[in-house]
């Protein structure tokens, strides 16, 4: 059976660490407050996080699906100042996004392939290499530190000087990196990659402004080995009714890139090494409301399911208001 890993709320400040598998109700893991704790004494003590867990032992029941209701679930990376937490993630990966970009990028004048589709292209031809090689590099971005984590349940507060907000349908990775400095995968998680289409679709080179903005991973993280094919819905809910609704296919068997390829192209930069930091990093969308023609509104629920996963990852959008920004000198 497959662990899923929750973090949940306890009484106080206090953070709990629950054993989730593929039936069954959830179980308290002993002397666990947090997933990336759990990850960190795992390496100190050489074993993997299904070994520790067994070594832990199970406590009380625990009722996941009351407690995600409630909004008690966490996401599986937090911590309290969100700066040793990376997000980023990479874009192009899946044929769904490859057309979604070129439609929005396309010179409608010329029969030439838009710069997404060579980028698409590329990972195609060599985004798979064989076993302990390095293939081509796939598209990269960045999405802030960990205080852009927004846990399930929780609303997505979208930037008022953004021109859009939109989901992305994903699967996330979530690493740690080891004293040593070697990444290690803790699991998998469904996410939710906000983007501002509207402005990407302006300019491509926009792209790396659209990316800022809030996201949100969990409810449970997955360990081990992702399913070659995971088969999800992505849907926008509006006033309690369906507005949109679209299935997506991911892992590997859907994706012009390996995962492997999408790690080592990450983590090859030395800045991505150092011991202590937790990254969350988005594999890419198959799918987007946004091609279809569909303008979010806050208020508006997505809701994210698949089948290599439990639990849906649940998240209104909201807005945020802001204020012109002026730097003082000293």
């Amino acid at each position: 059976m497959v662990l899923r890993l929750v973090q949940v709320a306890g009484p106080g400040d206090a953070t709990m660490v629950a054993a989730l598998h593929d039936e069954g109700p959830g179980r308290i893991v002993r002397g666990a407050d947090s997933i990336c704790g759990l990850a960190r004494e795992a390496i100190e003590q050489g074993v993997g996080l299904e070994s520790l867990v067994a070594r832990k032992g199970l406590g009380d029941v625990l009722d996941i699906e009351s407690e995600l209701a409630r909004g008690r679930v966490l996401s599986p990376a937090s911590s309290t100042d969100g700066v040793r937490i990376l997000v980023s993630g990479t874009g192009l990966t899946h044929l769904g996004s490859a057309e979604s970009r070129d439609e929005m990028h396309r010179n409608l004048a010329s029969d030439a392939l838009t710069d997404s589709m060579k980028m698409f292209k590329i990972g195609l031809e060599g985004g798979k290499p064989p076993p302990g090689q390095a293939g081509a590099q796939p598209e990269w971005f960045y999405k802030g530190d960990g205080s852009i984590l927004a846990p399930p349940e929780q609303a997505l507060l979208a930037p008022d000087h953004g021109d859009d907000a939109s989901e992305e349908a994903e699967i996330v990775g979530l690493y740690i990196v080891a004293p040593d400095g070697q990444p290690v995968r803790l699991g998998f998680a469904l996410g939710n990659e906000l983007s501002d289409h509207v402005m990407e679709r302006q300019n491509y080179l926009y792209l790396a402004h659209s990316k800022l903005r809030p996201c949100s991973i969990g409810p449970e993280l997955r360990v081990g080995a992702l399913p070659d094919e995971v088969r999800g819905v992505s849907r926008i809910r509006r006033a309690g009714e369906v507005i949109w609704e679209s299935e997506f296919l991911s892992g590997e068997t859907h994706m012009a890139h390996a995962i492997a390829n999408l790690e080592h192209h990450h983590f090859k930069h030395r800045q991505f090494r150092r011991p202590g930091d937790v990254h969350v990093h988005f594999f890419g969308a198959a799918v987007l409301s946004f091609s279809h023609g569909v303008q979010t509104a806050a208020g508006d629920v997505f809701e994210i399911e698949a089948d290599a996963f439990r639990l849906p990852l649940r998240n209104p959008l909201g807005r945020i208001a802001g204020a012109p920004v002026a730097v003082r000198s000293l």
